[in-house]
């Protein structure tokens, strides 16, 4: 509490701003959050106590225990902790969270429900499988013999070549031996005159007492490396058949990257050319698993939907028994149908006295809110995180604000709960009370 202008709301925003959640000119915000949270999908280090940090000079930049983040990462880490209730925000009553509560309704009734519903969404998540290769297949065959064709067209090409692993390092470096080959040839001819001193050097040597041995080893070395050049294998090479060769395999290297890949290619061409010649056959099976899945998808999603449908008045009966408390007219829900996905076919509508929720004032919204999560968490036995209320309690009359703060008292066995009030009934139910004052 404090009066207007003490800096209530920058204190609070202040808590909001560390956390992402809104904007702030302080430069130095520090806040420890005893909560585990989900930290590893962002890169970070979680601990038992998670530090907070804004610090802002020419930029601002957030840290979680010392690890620099994005303010949109932090946003989101936060947002699993912390509920603002200010702002029109109506995420409370998104319709994935009213059939949460119809299915713990349902499931304190009846103890193999969550049974049913776990086998929904592994028996959805097949069906959803079936159809998207389903769709694929039909696409297919819109364009089986244009595919057909361009897969019998890379057969042909690769088959035509039938090139092996390494072979074109090695038709490159015969291309090389063979471009040099007239000049090699002349060179030794030259080189061969060296034989005709052979045993005249040999001679000098043992007339002088000079060991021999080492220019005899020498000579022998040198016969040995020319036998070695194996030129004569080279007289029987098609050079042209070389060079059309070298040009095709290129073709396929230039295409594929590599032999190994061409052949790989060729591999996976085959086996879809075999499939495509038996589309038929694999698209009536699909066909059967696709309606055979469907019957059971729908049969789950049926029952799912009876049960939601039964505990739908149970649960609108709870949300307006914490609206009566807080002074306001009753919703009311109505669930209708919409296209199957993970969570049924169901969509639970809310309306207070036929107004849309984007209709309502702040004030409604909030205490609307507040019921919704009062109600959440009676039907679940618990709760946690954080309620943020920036002035819940503007413009109600006692007896109104009253009644939230009974409310809030009931909320905060689960939730640490931070408001800002100009009216003591608030703040006589609260467990600490801080008073803001402007100094200076």
């Amino acid at each position: 509490t404090g009066v207007s202008g003490a800096g209530k709301s920058v204190l609070m925003g202040s808590i909001m701003a560390v956390l992402g959640l809104k904007d702030s000119e302080a430069k130095l915000i520090e806040a420890d959050v005893s909560h585990k949270f989900n930290l590893e999908e962002f890169g970070l280090e979680s601990e038992e106590i998670n530090t907070f940090r804004l610090f802002r000079d020419k930029t601002t930049r957030y840290f979680i225990n010392s690890q620099a983040v994005s303010k949109k990462n932090l946003a989101s880490i936060a947002k699993e902790h912390v509920k603002y209730l200010s702002a029109k925000e109506i995420n409370e009553f998104e319709n994935e969270r009213f059939l949460n509560l119809l299915d713990s309704l349902q499931a304190k009734k009846d103890a193999k429900f969550n049974e049913i519903l776990s086998e929904f969404r592994l028996k959805f998540e097949e069906f959803s499988q079936i159809s998207r290769e389903l769709k694929k297949i039909i696409d297919e065959e819109k364009r089986v013999e244009e595919l057909k064709e361009f897969a019998s067209f890379e057969i042909n090409k690769i088959e035509s070549v039938s090139p092996k692993i390494g072979e074109f390092d090695e038709l490159m470096e015969l291309k090389k031996r063979l471009s040099k080959k007239d000049k090699i040839l002349e060179a030794w001819n030259r080189a061969e005159q060296i034989f005709n001193f052979e045993q005249a050097v040999t001679d000098a040597l043992n007339i002088s007492d000079i060991d021999s041995s080492f220019f005899e080893e020498a000579m022998n070395e040198l016969r040995v490396a020319r036998e070695n050049l194996n030129m004569d294998e080279l007289e029987d090479v098609d050079i042209e058949g070389v060079l059309d060769r070298i040009e095709a395999i290129n073709s396929l290297v230039r295409r594929y990257g590599g032999e190994e890949e061409a052949l790989q290619t060729l591999k996976t061409r085959k086996a879809e050319l075999a499939r495509y010649e038996n589309i038929s056959f694999e698209k009536s099976e699909l066909e059967r698993k696709f309606k055979q899945n469907e019957t059971a998808v729908n049969a789950l999603a049926d029952k799912i939907s009876q049960a939601r449908a039964a505990n739908l008045k149970e649960l609108e009966s709870l949300i307006n028994s914490f609206l009566k408390e807080l002074y306001m007219s009753e919703i009311s829900l109505k669930i209708n149908s919409k296209t199957l996905d993970a969570a049924g076919r169901d969509e639970v509508n809310l309306s207070l006295n036929e107004t849309a929720l984007k209709n309502l004032s702040s004030g409604e919204l909030n205490r609307l809110r507040l019921a919704f999560i009062a109600s959440e968490s009676k039907i679940t036995g618990g709760g946690e995180g954080v309620i943020i209320l920036d002035e819940i309690d503007a413009n109600l009359s006692g007896k109104e604000a009253m009644s939230i703060a009974n409310v809030l008292l009931n909320l905060a066995k689960f939730y640490q709960i931070f408001a800002i009030s100009h009216q003591p009934q608030l703040s006589s139910k609260a467990d600490s009370h801080f008073l803001v004052e402007k100094r200076g």
